[in-house]
């Protein structure tokens, strides 16, 4: 029986950087500023050992860059417990690992205590030299992470905007106000002028507080009464269907929810009283969850761009790592209504 060639029968390792340059005709040095410094380079030979690292499927050592670079290729983001899946961060965290993915880099997780946003967990990944950057969340009134980081010369982006004192780095929001005024528009549209808001409770969250500027903005706009129109409650099902009542009681034909969280508050509320959403009391929430879909019937809500906000959270991060002394850059997005069945019957006979 013929003897196989040695080449064939010698299990293949991993691709080195000096496999690359000996089939590419050029020296390790050359693979390494095609990888690193691609300006260094002719177009022709950067092509060539690009075509080369692509066929030979090589992938740099992340230990030897982030010795070479000082960079981990690692951008933190700390996670919080939570009493209940949160399908917005969820999509979010999602979006943002793509994002990072497609510019090579990893999203390191990890953990923060509940309640208030603390430096615990920053200090401790900073001491140990294991990310290049941090993309903070649930930023509130009074958040000490910005400042802190910002002292510290560590880059940082925040999904949210700060809510209180001086504005510091850059964030990516999205306008809560614009989505809540959206959806006011559409229920006039339908007839509707008694239309109240259920938010969460003033001054407990700025984005809340935005959301609820921006039905009070478009309630002007149409000399619209909002006394004795707005409720409160935590974002829990069962306190919404109490907070929402006293708005029932007072004749509101249409509610805006700060929350799909909060607009199942009232469906429930609306079923106890013998009314259907949609055809009896308008309701419109906002995330625009996978649950809203599913309901019957379907619920009209704000959806937030966060395909979009993952992205320029990673963008800005990246350019913030890259030019350290630059201006810092807020981008504000616009949400969309998608309207369904609990909003699409017109009213024949509107009053005040």
């Amino acid at each position: 029986m013929p003897r196989s060639s040695s080449s064939s029968s010698v299990k293949a390792g991993p691709v080195t950087l000096a496999m690359v340059a000996s089939r590419a005709g050029v020296s390790p040095q050359t693979v390494s500023n095609a990888i690193n410094s691609p300006d260094m380079l002719r177009p022709e030979t950067l092509e060539r050992v690009r075509r080369m690292i692509d066929e030979m499927g090589y992938r740099p050592s992340r230990a030897a860059q982030t010795l070479r670079t000082r960079s981990s290729k690692l951008i933190g983001y700390g996670i919080q417990p939570v009493p209940f899946s949160s399908p917005v961060l969820d999509r979010f965290l999602h979006a943002l690992s793509h994002a990072a993915d497609e510019a090579g880099y990893r999203i390191l997780l990890f953990a923060c205590p509940s309640g208030e946003p603390t430096l615990e967990g920053y200090e401790e990944l900073l001491g140990q030299h294991e990310v290049d950057g941090f993309v903070l969340s649930g930023t509130e009134r009074g958040d000490p992470r910005q400042a802190w980081l910002a002292k510290r010369g560590v880059p940082f982006v925040g999904f949210g905007r700060m809510w209180s004192g001086r504005q510091i780095g850059d964030w990516v929001d999205v306008d809560g106000a614009s989505g809540t005024d959206a959806a006011v528009e559409h229920l006039v549209a339908q007839g509707h002028r008694k239309i109240a808001f259920l938010g969460w409770e003033r001054g407990s969250s700025g984005a809340g507080d935005d959301r609820a500027e921006g039905w009070q903005r478009a309630m002007r706009r149409h000399g619209l009464s909002t006394r004795g129109r707005r409720g409160q409650s935590v974002n829990d099902i069962d306190a919404a269907r109490a907070a929402v009542e006293p708005l029932l009681d007072a004749g509101a034909t249409a509610v805006v929810a700060a929350s799909d969280m909060l607009a199942l508050g009232c469906y429930q509320t609306l079923r106890e009283r013998g009314a259907t959403p949609g055809r009896d009391i308008a309701v419109v929430g906002f995330d625009d969850s996978p649950t809203a879909a599913l309901l019957s019937p379907a619920l009209s809500s704000i959806a937030q761009p966060l395909e979009d906000v993952g992205r320029e959270c990673v963008r800005l991060l990246l350019a913030r790592i890259a030019s350290p002394g630059t201006p810092p850059e807020r981008l504000l997005l616009e949400p969309s209504l998608v309207v369904r069945d609990s909003t699409t019957t017109t009213r024949s006979a509107p009053t005040e």
